[in-house]
């Protein structure tokens, strides 16, 4: 006779994919990207290709910034990998931010050239990227001391 306690234990040794039977659906999101695009051409063979990817909803391609937003039930690696064999372009995670986020924008290692207007490099995620850009509470004390605005500020400037 069967007990019920290693009929339970049984069942709980087997894959969930064996008792559930359905795959998870992958949640819907947003992946911005950064593509090098030159021309109308590349253009639309980056929006040909991730147009007749499985999932997605919408894509947006803003040439001027060389960004691409594709919107849908997608995961990144895998827009990356159909960007590369489909339309032949290296596509890496959109890197920038707005300057307003990131606390001191034009420190070294957050400015960059290359960003569009109103945009700096993310480095809040990366500590080691740029560490002028997180200044502490007292290294923000001293740099007040010295300020131009600071009507209080040292003389010997």
């Amino acid at each position: 006779m069967i007990r019920v306690d290693d009929l339970i234990a049984d069942l709980c040794e087997l894959p969930t994919r064996v008792i559930v039977g359905k795959k998870k659906r992958k949640e819907f999101q947003k992946v911005d990207l950064l593509v090098r695009m030159d021309c109308e051409g590349c253009e639309r063979r980056v929006r040909k290709a991730l147009e007749d990817m499985k999932g997605v909803s919408s894509v947006e391609v803003d040439p001027k910034q060389n960004k691409v937003t594709v919107s849908g039930q997608v995961e990144a690696p895998e827009v990356v990998k159909r960007l590369r064999r489909r339309a032949g372009k290296k596509a890496e995670p959109w890197p920038y931010v707005p300057y307003e986020v990131v606390p001191h924008p034009y420190a070294p290692g957050a400015y960059d050239k290359k960003a569009p207007p109103g945009y700096v490099r993310n480095v809040l995620d990366d500590p080691d990227k740029a560490p002028l850009v997180r200044a502490s509470s007292m290294e923000e004390r001293y740099a007040a001391a010295f300020s131009d605005d600071n009507p209080n500020s040292c003389a010997v400037m």
